[in-house]
């Protein structure tokens, strides 16, 4: 029977400790406040890197609660997602219908392609990593699910 450790625990096995002291920089805390107005309300946002509002690559997490749902929508450049905890449900099309999402769960990724119509939703507390260039921006199909947008009831 083979036993398996997390690749950093194995790291911190082959490297001295001396080593592991120096080289060793404390993952930076995000800081965490409410996502932009272009989300449905109650979801969190955190920059992990780059500036979503400017050219360039950036990095942020979305954390969202159980049940959150974003309508269909799209993005004028491509995005790299990976699931950083719980279960984010996603389907591609004009029409949110969550029997035809995908789940992906904790360490899943993928890329949503630029202009490509998809939708979300949650399945648990869930945080996403989204990794795509800026500057964000977000367009809904439907212009009444915009949360921007008075009508949209958000």
């Amino acid at each position: 029977m083979r036993a398996l450790l997390p690749g950093g625990a194995l790291l911190a096995l082959l490297l001295p400790p001396a080593l592991l002291a120096q080289g060793a920089a404390p993952t930076p805390k995000l800081q965490w406040g409410p996502a932009p107005a272009a989300f449905p309300k109650g979801a969190e946002m955190a920059v992990v890197s780059g500036d979503p509002g400017k050219a360039g690559v950036f990095t942020i997490e979305l954390s969202m609660p159980s049940g959150y749902r974003i309508p269909p929508h799209f993005h004028p450049t491509d995005e790299k997602v990976e699931i950083k905890k719980g279960t984010f449900l996603v389907g591609m099309g004009d029409k949110l219908d969550l029997k035809q999402a995908r789940p992906m769960v904790m360490g899943d990724t993928g890329t949503v392609l630029a202009q490509a119509h998809h939708y979300a939703a949650t399945k648990g507390a869930t945080i996403v990593a989204v990794t795509a260039m800026g500057p964000f921006a977000m367009t809904y199909v439907n212009p009444k699910d915009d949360p921007q947008n008075a009508s949209a009831g958000y």
